[in-house]
This record gives structure tokens, C-alpha cells and sequence, in this order.
């Protein structure tokens, strides 16, 4: 009986592996990136280069409308809102707040959001454009 043992080397690469990885890795990546969503107004100009992450976003507009992550809130009840929002974060040592105003908002506005972030211990940062 002449049984030929065969050792034939296949040269071809599997890519189904490679490609459940890298969808594995967008979905990863999907979920866990934050969608940043800024009212379409006219934001104040800075030559700062800053980017920074964010978890809360805070809209005023120039006639005292705020928004807090595209919802309407009273001046009033921003403080506590806020507060809900920041316990409700996974990452509390890193919450950023980031105040979107627009162009001719009064400074008072934006300095009372910014007072409430530093009784909440958080950062807060102010949205800006480039020079043009």
C-alpha cells in the first residue's frame, strides 16, 4: 500500500479574522467617543490651540437662552441639572463643561456657568473659533 503523506505549505492568509477585528474595534470606538453638538451660531475667535474632551455641553445664546446637551434649561435650574449631570458620568475626576456662547452674549452669563463648574469641582472651558 502506497499511502504518500501530503505536506503541502498553503500560502494563502485568512482575512475574515482581520476583519472582525477591525469592526470590532469601530463599534469600540463608536460607543465610547463623545459627540460633541454645537449650535450652529457664531462663536468668539482665540489663537488658542487647545482641544480638550467633553462630557457637558452648555450653550448660551446672546439673548440668554441656555442649553444644556441640547436641552432647555432655566438659569435657575442649571446648577442643579448640572450637578445630576456630573454624578451621572463614569469619568468624574475628568469632567470637562464646555460653554458654547455666542458672539455678544453677556460675559455674566457665561461667568455664572463658570461659577457653578468650580462649586461642582469640575473643569470648564469655552468654546472658541479660530483667528481667521
Amino acid at each position: 500500500m502506497g499511502l504518500k503523506k501530503r505536506n503541502k505549505v498553503s500560502a494563502e492568509f485568512s482575512m475574515s479574522s482581520l476583519t472582525d477585528i477591525i469592526f470590532l474595534l469601530l463599534i469600540f470606538f463608536m460607543l465610547t467617543s463623545n459627540f460633541v453638538q454645537i449650535e450652529p451660531f457664531e462663536l468668539p475667535q482665540s489663537d488658542s490651540k487647545t482641544v480638550a474632551s467633553t462630557s457637558v455641553v452648555v450653550s448660551i445664546t446672546s439673548d440668554g437662552v441656555h442649553k444644556l446637551n441640547n436641552q432647555e434649561v432655566s438659569p435657575r435650574a442649571m446648577e442643579k441639572i448640572l450637578r445630576q449631570e456630573v454624578r451621572t458620568t463614569d469619568n468624574r475626576e475628568n469632567v470637562t463643561v464646555t460653554i458654547v456662547s455666542e458672539v455678544g452674549t453677556p460675559f455674566a452669563l457665561i461667568r455664572n456657568v463658570m461659577d457653578i463648574a468650580a462649586r461642582l469641582k469640575v473643569k470648564a472651558i469655552i468654546a472658541t473659533q479660530p483667528k481667521s
